[in-house]
């Protein structure tokens, strides 16, 4: 199977910087787009950024100029960098992947979540 693991939420204060990690593990093959989403509670979960196998990238507007999506394909991890923050961008922060992986000789290709990672940003 494959995990996704996050890591680096926490709590900062307005206008600092916070660096989040997302591992993926397991029988991959490949990984092809990966991202960051984030959610608040009682709303809908909203892209923050992804990123191609290819380093071509995409962003919300809210997070342009502020936020950083990379990526390291030998270490199947993605990043994202995020400064000047800013109280909004509080929200538990979830990692995806599209990721071809071997299952009983044959391959897949599906979509996976991380379990989230708690961003606070206090003002």
């Amino acid at each position: 199977q494959v995990h996704l693991v996050e890591s680096g939420g926490g709590l900062v204060q307005a206008g600092g910087s916070l660096r989040l990690a997302c591992v993926a593990s397991g029988s991959i093959s490949s990984i092809n787009t990966m991202g960051w989403y984030r959610q608040v509670p009682g709303k809908q979960r909203e892209l923050v950024a992804t990123i191609t196998r290819i380093d071509s990238t995409n962003y919300a507007d809210s997070v342009k100029g502020r936020f950083t999506i990379s990526r390291d394909n030998a270490k199947n991890t993605v990043y994202l960098q995020m400064s000047t923050l800013k109280s909004e961008d509080t929200a538990v922060y979830f990692c995806n992947a599209e990721i071809t992986y071997y299952r009983l000789r044959s391959t897949y290709t599906g979509e996976f979540w991380g379990q989230g990672t708690q961003v606070t940003v206090s003002s």
